[in-house]
């Protein structure tokens, strides 16, 4: 893992903890002093996003970790893995809170809600499923898509999650109900992943089909294809101000382009 200075480029430090070939997700503390990684050597480990220490291991997963997920407040990571389970443990700790085990299949995504209180879990069992962090118990199953879930993505404002397939769509559905809202059919391969916008009014979606999308959450008006990577994209993300929109790719490369 590498964290590079944001105004020129230059690099400032590489993390070297993991012993797995891959490390799949990555994503910094509230705070912005740590950094918590998924691998495929099956542990997340935090670390210190100054220095490169290593803060904590943790060794719930029994295979490798697909993603992880800080709480808004810092305390608690999420992870899901490929040993079917989604897990979430204790940051100062590293004790395992709670293991979810409601997934058939791989856990390829997780997002907290915006009051740390649920888990929505993406999974290759073509769900996506909202839990209780305390008790661990399924409160909606959505299956509006006909394969399986590769990432999933709550609303800042808490109303709604999107879903991306390898049925090439993003699906937005009622976080209290499960109901359906709105299916973007816009790419034409499989759908690798999604962010809301700061507002929760735009999805950025990116797709094997090499392009980067944006479009109107609700009614999917307003479709911008953005086209400049030559092989899949395969994460997104928005700025703080959403004014600009970053995607990486199997290209090699990390696009930044402007949003509004």
């Amino acid at each position: 893992m590498e964290v590079w200075y944001a105004t020129n480029g230059r690099l400032i430090l590489t993390y070297s903890g993991h012993t797995g070939k891959s490390v799949n997700s990555v994503a910094w503390s509230p705070n912005g002093t740590h950094i918590a990684s998924g691998s495929g050597d099956n542990t997340v480990q935090i670390w210190d996003a100054k220095t490169g220490t290593t803060v904590r291991i943790y060794r719930g997963h029994l295979s490798f970790v697909y993603s992880v997920a800080w709480s808004l407040d810092g305390m608690q990571i999420a992870s899901g893995s490929n040993d079917k389970t989604a897990q979430i443990w204790d940051v100062e700790t590293g004790t395992t809170i709670r293991t979810y085990r409601g997934h058939a299949d791989d856990v390829t995504s997780v997002a907290w809600s915006p009051e740390n209180t649920h888990i929505v879990s993406g999974s290759h069992d073509k769900t996506a499923q909202i839990w209780n962090v305390k008790t661990g118990t399924t409160l909606h199953t959505y299956r509006g898509h006909k394969k399986l879930v590769t990432t999933v993505a709550w609303s800042p404002d808490g109303k709604y999650i999107a879903s991306g397939s390898f049925d090439n769509t993003v699906q937005i559905w009622d976080a209290k109900t499960s109901a359906p809202v709105f299916t973007y059919t816009g790419h034409s391969s499989y759908v690798d992943g999604v962010a809301w916008s700061p507002n929760s009014k735009r999805i950025a979606s990116v797709s094997f089909d090499e392009t980067v999308q944006m479009w109107d959450a609700i009614s999917g008006e307003n479709a911008v294809k953005l086209n400049g990577h030559a092989d899949v994209v395969n994460s997104v993300a928005w700025s703080r101000d959403g004014s600009r929109i970053a995607s990486g790719s199997y290209d090699g490369i990390v696009k930044v382009w402007q949003a509004s």
